[in-house]
């Protein structure tokens, strides 16, 4: 079972960020994985290097197609609450739409390792102080645009939101009505003076 001629890489990616996703990533061994691509161990190395390296494009491949990615591209012409209002919204769609209720695949793994894996550990801990700070910025940006008041203390509501953004991900994992998801949000968004429609 060598590696097939037409192998994509990409989708290979994709598939084994879905095995990480559904299963986590000690059970996604290099022998599972391999199987599921359809390919050698030997082509495994050969195409991802390590079991490592492999986990780290999944990591990519997921922050692509993350709910909130938007947050980290270039800015939509929209004010900035409205941009965070929607961005909440989506999250709950997509994870009350995940029929496996997966949850998000960075706080999934940040929990899986725990004290483990001290390297990969640092990619999801990188990735949600980073979403933290990007919070920080976009509710400065909204404080220049009259969106919010010139004291409004953008540290703690950004450690609010992103608090926020990991509870409701790991919440779908057991409330699976997107009405009770997005009422719970849209609670805390209005309680931080964040939510607004547009």
């Amino acid at each position: 079972m060598g590696r097939p001629s037409g192998f994509d890489r990409e989708a290979a990616i994709e598939t084994a960020m879905q095995e990480i996703w559904r299963n986590g990533y000690e059970a996604s061994s290099v022998k599972a994985m391999s199987e599921k691509l359809g390919i050698t161990r030997s082509s495994y190395y050969n195409s991802f290097r390590s079991r490592e390296e492999l986990f780290k494009e999944t990591m990519g491949a997921y922050c692509a197609q993350s709910p909130d990615r938007v947050l980290h591209d270039e800015l939509p012409d929209l004010p900035i609450l409205v941009l965070l209002t929607r961005v909440f919204r989506e999250i709950c769609t997509a994870r009350a739409g995940d029929s496996e209720a997966r949850g998000c695949l960075i706080i999934n793994c940040l929990t899986e390792f725990g004290g483990m894996h001290e390297e990969l550990r640092a990619l999801p801990v990188e990735g949600v102080l980073n979403s933290a700070v990007r919070l920080e910025e976009l509710l400065t940006i909204a404080i220049k645009n009259g969106e919010l008041p010139k004291d409004t203390d953008v540290h703690g509501k950004a450690l609010a939101l992103q608090t926020l953004m990991i509870g409701i991900n790991a919440f779908s994992k057991a409330l699976r009505d997107e009405a009770e998801l997005w009422l719970t949000v849209k609670t805390t968004l209005e309680a931080l003076g964040i939510y607004r429609e547009g």
